[in-house]
């Protein structure tokens, strides 16, 4: 496993990390025993990086995550928590002191730890990223040696951007894909001109990105890809990266023409990812050992030829651009 800095905050991280979505929930039945054989397996392929949040399954990404590394011991990876989501209603009035210190609290109870590595603003409103006050808080916490760094967690390039004005903010995690490759542009340049970590999440495509899917195929109800195609539960961006179901597939297929042999699509879909140095650290999820294993060895995987890259921005640009580019 190959390693990255971490933005200016002096950690070295393993460039594919362990995305705990899916071992919390809407992602279909994921059990337990399935959940830590998947965390295992990526930590004992030199992952050194996981991200979660305190709504994947209402603190059950989290309290997995403390049980496993518990029951490992010795040096403990970064963790990477989000907050923010809890809030109801989910306005920008509720990122407020009271709330945020509360939501980290908890995290800090289910992470059992006594300072929290990295937490991020999940996925806020976009008027919580125009009050300073909100920064001010994560400032104010980091002081009170509860949390070590704070970040953001975007929807959109123009929230990253504006997030990278405040001082505190060490990291941006966003979505990046095949499917979705605005953020190469602007955002990437002043991320590495400002020592901003880049966390990149949905790098799969919710899974299409696998090459394993069909117009038949079939999404437990309580799967996101069944209930959030359009958006119902949260931004449609995060499932399937809101490239409409069937343009995606047509677009698979152009992809899978590319793979090379004895490297799996989804390795591929990871170490394109990986072609771009601002990229610090990217979080495919998984939901068992298998997949675990399987998503660590694409830091293994060799370079993708300059004709491979071109083929792909320009069936980006011709097929899947016209659907996302300016969304997000």
């Amino acid at each position: 496993m190959k390693d990255r800095q971490f933005g200016r905050t002096g950690r070295v991280v393993s460039e594919i990390g362990f995305g705990a979505w899916a071992i919390g929930g809407a992602w279909g039945d994921v059990s337990e025993e399935e959940a830590r054989g998947a965390l295992h397996a990526a930590l004992d392929a030199g992952t050194t990086f996981i991200d979660t949040a305190d709504v994947y399954g209402d603190g059950r990404s989290e309290r997995i995550i403390a049980d496993v590394l518990k029951a490992r011991g010795g040096e403990r990876p970064y963790v990477a928590t989000k907050a923010g989501r809890r809030a109801v209603p989910h306005v920008a009035d509720e990122y407020n002191r009271k709330n945020l210190t509360a939501f980290v609290d908890r995290s800090l109870q289910n992470l059992s730890t006594d300072c929290l590595d990295l937490v991020q603003l999940h996925c806020p409103p976009t008027e919580v990223y125009y009050r300073p006050e909100v920064f001010g808080i994560l400032d104010d916490l980091v002081q009170a040696g509860k949390i070590r760094n704070y970040g953001v967690s975007v929807e959109k390039v123009e929230e990253a951007l504006k997030a990278m004005e405040y001082p505190g903010v060490v990291s941006v995690q966003i979505i990046y894909n095949i499917f979705r490759q605005r953020p190469a542009g602007l955002f990437f340049r002043e991320a590495k001109a400002r020592d901003v970590a880049v966390i990149v999440r949905v790098p799969l495509a919710s899974g299409l990105l696998t090459g394993k899917m069909n117009a038949a195929t079939q999404f437990a109800a309580d799967d996101h890809r069944a209930f959030n195609r359009n958006g119902e539960a949260f931004d449609k961006g995060e499932t399937f990266s809101g490239v409409p179901y069937d343009v995606a597939l047509d677009a698979v297929e152009a992809v899978r023409k590319l793979v090379p042999d004895n490297v799996t699509m989804a390795q591929f879909a990871l170490r394109w990812i990986l072609m771009e140095e601002a990229v610090s650290v990217v979080i495919p999820g998984a939901k068992n050992a298998a997949q675990a294993k399987a998503n660590s060895a694409a830091s293994d995987v060799a370079a993708l030829p300059a004709e491979t890259m071109e083929a792909l921005r320009a069936l980006y640009r011709e097929r899947i651009a016209p659907h996302v580019h300016q969304l997000w």
